[in-house]
């Protein structure tokens, strides 16, 4: 039976509600194994549910929603790779594995040697996937230490690799690296979706109930102006991303995707946090945690200025979409 994308993601904010915005850790990754979440895309035929990218889309919007951390979107992929390349030795028991919620570490990287940086969680793993353009292996990590960043909920490590055994070479490495990446743009752009809804919710309710001059802020004319501006930002990335997320979407329109609704989220998430006057600059108020979020969002898997030069050189034909 298929399911809408409505209903993933009525299931998965019940299932998230319970947890409280930026739950813990390792709760939230067993909360996303219980409901079997990292199946959600698997093909049939390798034991999941095969779902495509909008159920995946609707799932990560309300991880997004909930500031939910931890290195989901990277297992995703890793599972992904898994599941798309030719078959190898021990694929079926590493895949059952990552399915159950045993971290596999992922990297994107087009020089594979030395230094592997911005792996996520990479010191909870003992092995990772490291896509290039025209090879795949699989690797034991050697080393993994950790990068301070500015958003607490994602952990970033650079990784030493030791042995490395190759599963894919050629084109069936070309393919599987460009559907990562693109995975990768459309999990980060759902999420970005997501946490823009949500903080601007949460503005609203706020303006709401603060008063200024004895009246709501809400009735402040400049205000519903600035919350208007933001609920179309919102709403053009959500109705982009949709629009993005059939099967034979190219490289070039989700990078697109990409740059609107991270760069949205980065704007939604400042006006939050003046919206919001004194207190949406204190360390206890939430605000700050969704203008984190939003920035590393727009920094992974590329920036707004590395896609629209992606976009410019596609539109001269001096680089494929794909």
């Amino acid at each position: 039976m298929m399911i809408s994308r409505e209903e993933l993601r009525d299931s998965a904010r019940k299932g998230l509600g319970s947890d409280g915005l930026m739950p813990p850790a390792d709760q939230s990754w067993e909360r996303l194994v219980e409901m079997g979440w990292f199946a959600m895309a698997v093909p049939e035929d390798h034991g999941g549910l095969g779902l495509g990218p909008e159920a995946l889309a609707a799932v990560h919007i309300e991880l997004g929603r909930a500031l939910v951390p931890g290195p989901a979107i990277a297992q995703m992929l890793a599972i992904d790779v898994l599941c798309s390349v030719p078959d190898f030795a021990a694929r079926d028991e590493l895949l059952g594995a990552a399915i159950g919620g045993q971290r596999l570490g992922l990297s994107l990287a087009l020089h594979q040697a030395g230094t592997l940086t911005c792996v996520p969680d990479a010191d909870q793993a003992s092995q990772m996937l490291v896509l290039g353009p025209d090879r795949i292996a699989l690797a034991d990590i050697a080393s993994a230490s950790q990068n301070a960043t500015w958003d607490e909920t994602r952990r970033l490590f650079d990784v030493e690799i030791a042995g490395q055994t190759v599963i894919a070479n050629g084109a069936d490495a070309h393919d599987a690296y460009i559907r990562a990446l693109s995975r990768l743009l459309l999990a980060l752009s759902a999420d970005a979706v997501g946490g823009a809804d949500a903080v601007l919710d949460m503005s609203i309710e706020y303006l709401k109930t603060r008063r200024q001059f004895d009246r709501p802020l809400a009735l402040f004319q400049a205000l519903k102006h600035r919350v208007a501006d933001m609920k179309i930002a919102v709403v053009a990335a959500e109705a982009l991303l949709w629009s993005r997320t059939g099967d034979a979407v190219s490289l070039h329109d989700l990078a697109a995707l990409k740059a609107l609704a991270t760069t949205s989220f980065c704007r939604v998430a400042e006006e939050a946090v003046q919206l919001h006057g004194g207190i949406g600059l204190t360390v206890e108020h939430p605000c700050h945690r969704f203008l984190k979020r939003a920035y590393l969002n727009a920094a992974l898997g590329g920036d707004a200025d590395h896609w629209n030069g992606f976009a410019g050189r596609v539109a001269l034909g001096q680089q494929k979409s794909n």
